[in-house]
């Protein structure tokens, strides 16, 4: 693991961005910061950061956070609704500050190698990229460490290099049996749903059908129609409808997001690809919700 160094600077620099409270101080900003200083303080910190460059614990994800800060500031809307609603996480009664792992109604559409790319054109080495590009909000990056601090990378390469036995190899894998087996029992308990809007063949909901009011499709099993006739049925396609609208608006919802970031990614830095990435991005299930409400009102 003597390639896993890194130095006290950097330790404390990923320290600070752990203890920041919200996304200006993150990047090191004032509240009325303005683009410049917005695009100044991500550069800088962004190659600072940057898990092929600092390797310290912590690092990939703070490079993550300060993407993430950088994309909701720079994007006016978001900007504004996290002025608004953002700032009531701040103070908490345990007094304990939180950091950005709490910020999930505020993240970016967008990924943090997109950002970087835009700044750099994708020239930094890209070793490590695999490490934070669409990684779930994991909180082991930050487990509660004192004195034994170390990097995870590091951890990871000892596991690696460690000799495996049966045994030690069965005691690993345990978890992942009790986690199989508590799945099958909850299955075999559980009474499956009467439909669902996608084809699953594991629960036998194989038989396309659509709903008379909307022609929403779903599916269901061989003895649906046994079970659910005349109003009973009224009554479930009016619950199909409605869990496929709700469907429909949240699709349509991080569509017109991903857009947004995008397109105001390509103003910011007059990038022409970006701008014609944000343009050809089809928002089709926003189609598919007007025309919906067309047929809604129509009926």
């Amino acid at each position: 693991a003597a390639t896993m160094t890194y130095t006290a600077e950097q330790l404390d620099g990923v320290r600070r961005i752990k203890r920041c409270r919200n996304y200006y101080e993150i990047l090191g900003v004032e509240r009325d910061a303005s683009e410049e200083d917005l695009k100044r303080a991500y550069r800088k910190l962004a190659l600072k950061f940057h898990p092929d460059k600092n390797r310290a614990p912590g690092a990939t994800e703070a490079f993550k956070a300060i993407g993430n800060a950088f994309a909701v500031l720079s994007n006016p809307e978001k900007r504004l609704r996290y002025d608004e609603f953002g700032s009531d996480q701040e103070h908490v009664s345990t007094g304990q500050p939180r950091h950005y792992n709490y910020y999930t109604e505020f993240e970016a559409d967008i990924t943090p190698e997109e950002i970087f790319n835009v700044f750099f054109g994708g020239h930094f080495p890209t070793g490590n990229i695999h490490m934070f590009s669409n990684v779930a909000r994991d909180t082991h990056y930050y487990p509660r460490r004192h004195r034994n601090e170390r990097a995870w990378t590091q951890e990871q390469e000892e596991d690696e290099t460690r000799p495996q036995n049966s045994y030690s190899a069965f005691i690993q894998l345990m978890p992942v049996f009790i986690i199989i087996i508590v799945s099958v029992i909850t299955q075999l308990m559980a009474t499956n749903p009467p439909y669902s809007l996608f084809y699953k063949s594991s629960i036998g909901h194989v038989i396309s059908r659509e709903t008379k009011n909307l022609q929403v499709p779903y599916y269901v099993d061989k003895n649906f129609e046994r079970n659910y006739q005349g109003a009973e049925l009224q009554e479930l396609e009016k619950t199909v409808e409605k869990d496929y609208i709700d469907y429909i608006q949240t699709s349509c919802w991080k569509e017109k997001q991903q857009k947004s970031d995008l397109s105001n990614l390509a103003k910011l830095y007059r990038d022409e690809r970006l701008k014609q990435k944000a343009e050809s991005l089809k928002l089709e299930h926003c189609e598919k919700l007007s025309s919906l409400i067309g047929m809604h009102k129509g009926g």
